[in-house]
């Protein structure tokens, strides 16, 4: 079941649509459930002066785009690097079981806008991927526990680090 806040993310969502000219753009998906995401960023004086997002999933990938933007609005790039697939639990009061991969793909991505920020500021020219290519994490390879940020091991059952059950992550 859902809480009250996932809910009220869901059926109003904040900050929903494409950014014209962003400094920044986070894609993330996860080809096993579908769930697609782009975060858009504007950054002044290195705040994140506008955020928003375009998600194609669940009521859940929703709603964690929507607290995600509302976390990250206001917030200097060093404040927005912190927001972890937990905080963004956490500030939904939860996330089932079998939806926790929605916070992980919110949170990466907007580490993925802040990457692509970064470097264009700094003249790099980011080669993207498409997202159906690959199920991929702004810290690498590996995903991880929305509850401790511990590395998930996808052959266990539970998150090794905090003892949550995480089987129906991915």
């Amino acid at each position: 079941m859902y809480s009250e806040v996932v809910m009220d993310h869901f059926k109003k969502p904040r900050n929903v649509g494409e950014m014209k000219d962003p400094d920044g753009v986070g894609e993330i998906g996860n080809p096993v459930c579908g769930d697609m995401m782009n975060i858009y960023i504007k950054v002044k004086d290195d705040i994140i002066e506008d955020i928003s997002f375009q998600t194609f999933g669940c009521g859940a990938a929703i709603a964690v785009s929507s607290m995600l933007t509302e976390m990250a609005k206001g917030k200097t790039i060093e404040e927005a690097k912190k927001i972890t697939n937990k905080s963004v639990a956490e500030a939904l009061k939860g996330l089932p079981k079998n939806k926790l991969h929605c916070s992980n793909l919110g949170a990466d991505a907007l580490q993925l806008a802040i990457k692509d920020y970064e470097d264009r500021k700094a003249g790099k020219v980011r080669v993207r991927l498409p997202m159906e290519d690959a199920h991929t994490h702004a810290d690498g390879d590996a995903c991880k526990c929305p509850y401790c940020s511990g590395e998930i091991d996808p052959k266990h059952e539970f998150c090794e680090n905090c003892g949550r059950e995480i089987s129906d992550i991915h």
